[in-house]
């Protein structure tokens, strides 16, 4: 088995989440809800890179940022309308914001 870290991000909608960031390329693998109008919590995946989507109060802090290294961020970035920044810290990034506040700083390593 690979060792690997999966962020958790808050969201208060998860199916509006879930749209969200498969215009970014992530797939929805699973989704979990105790019971019936009980918070969702749900798998998203990219390639070998996975975020958890949560709408429990407490799993994770809102606002967080995360960075997401891409092959390509040109296509990010028109996908999002946003503008790349050529001297980021990361590479040549766009940033992001998505439905529930969430920063992510989407790059192509130089």
């Amino acid at each position: 088995m690979e060792e690997e870290i999966v962020p958790v991000l808050h969201v208060e909608d998860a199916t509006r989440a879930v749209a969200w960031y498969e215009r970014l390329g992530f797939e929805k693998e699973w989704e979990h809800q105790f019971e019936p109008g009980f918070p969702w919590f749900v798998s998203v995946a990219r390639g070998r890179v996975r975020l958890y989507l949560s709408e429990h109060k407490g799993d994770a802090r809102p606002d967080t940022l995360i960075h997401l290294y891409v092959r390509d961020v040109d296509a990010v970035a028109q996908e999002f309308g946003a503008s790349v920044d050529e001297e980021g810290l990361a590479g040549r990034e766009c940033a992001l914001e998505d439905p529930d506040g969430n920063r992510l700083r989407v790059a192509t390593r130089r």
